[in-house]
């Protein structure tokens, strides 16, 4: 090997921490010299963006497919939800742009003990013929120095493998931490939307229920059928009123997930009017970890993002909506004992 390419190897080292591969096998001058030729060069060589239509990534138990249909990314493993169109493109240009830091010869143990086998992350990009225009193997994260918990350091980049170079192992400067099957890292966190709540009504599913409104939008909230004493605590409703219009969603749910299943057969029930004449019925079933099951309709406007899908909330942005309704009232005055 002359100076020149041990420069070469010994710059592009430094940038990735002087940490070597925990792969280390002895290599002919032939095979060093061909290691060097690929360090710099881009992973992908001859991908462009404006002929991706598909990205498609497998794990040992998941697939996502991220689809072009009419201008627009869609989830096909979720009845085509929108993806994030920012999420997207900046994956794309990642990919297209990724170089090779660091090329080695591996074995079949050291492939597997990488992921770099079908134990790993499997992304590729298909054409408008549906065929591939490029593909990888995404392995296990690459650190410059061993962290705490590997688990949930972002890492300084990662081991790939290209099809057909079984025998090689590949670092690239950069973790990828957006290629995954969680489909709750594609999507835009949607909101509800609503505007100008004129009012609030919630019926939970044992059959207690309370309505909050008001006339206009700087008038005064009013507690529905309020007995006697009974006053309503406005900043209550106030935020009762905003979360609901503010409320984003954590996830899509599957497809095969069912009404029953998902508690929505026996929801608790919000529904919210707009002093435009929009009413949204939001349908909240069981939890699932620290979201909650939920669907939406809405009418007196143009189809909502969510209508139609089964979506995840999380559990802690709805405790301004769910209190019961002793909870939103403002509580009384003691009266001073005379002396």
């Amino acid at each position: 090997m002359n100076a020149r390419v041990v420069g070469v190897l010994l710059v592009l080292l430094a940038a990735l921490g002087g940490g070597a591969l925990l792969v280390q096998q002895q290599q002919s001058g032939a095979q060093k010299s061909g290691d060097a030729a690929s360090l710099g060069q881009p992973l992908l060589k001859g991908l462009q963006a404006a002929g991706i239509t598909a990205i498609v990534i497998r794990e040992p138990k998941a697939t996502l497919t991220i689809a072009k249909k009419d201008d627009r990314w869609t989830l096909a493993e979720r009845d085509g939800f929108p993806a994030d169109f920012d999420k997207v493109r900046d994956f794309v240009l990642k990919a297209i742009s990724v170089k090779i830091g660091q090329s080695e010869p591996i074995g079949d143990k050291d492939r597997a003990r990488l992921n770099l086998d079908e134990s790993g992350t499997a992304i590729e990009f298909l054409g408008a013929d549906g065929k591939p225009l490029a593909r990888f193997t995404a392995g296990k994260k690459y650190f410059k120095a061993a962290p705490d918990n590997p688990d949930k350091a972002i890492g300084d980049g990662r081991y790939v493998a290209l099809p057909g170079d079984d025998k090689r192992v590949y670092v690239i400067a950069d973790p990828l931490v957006q290629a995954s099957t969680k489909t709750a890292d594609w999507i835009g966190k949607a909101s509800i939307g609503a505007e100008k709540i004129k009012s609030l009504d919630v019926k939970y599913a044992d059959g207690s229920t309370w309505k909050v409104e008001r006339s206009g939008d700087n008038a005064d909230w009013k507690l529905a059928g309020a007995r006697g004493d009974e006053k309503l605590e406005i900043t209550k409703a106030n935020a009762a009123s905003y979360t609901f219009g503010q409320l984003q969603i954590a996830d899509v749910a599957a497809r095969d997930v069912k009404p029953e299943v998902a508690g929505l057969d026996k929801p608790t029930t919000v529904t919210a009017a707009t002093l435009d004449g929009q009413t949204y019925v939001l349908r909240i079933g069981k939890a699932e970890g620290d979201n909650v099951y939920a669907d939406l309709a809405v009418t007196g406007g143009a189809k909502h993002v969510l209508a139609g899908y089964i979506v995840l909330i999380p559990k802690s942005k709805l405790d301004d909506i769910l209190k019961k309704r002793a909870e939103l009232l403002a509580k009384k005055e003691e009266k001073k004992k005379q002396p």
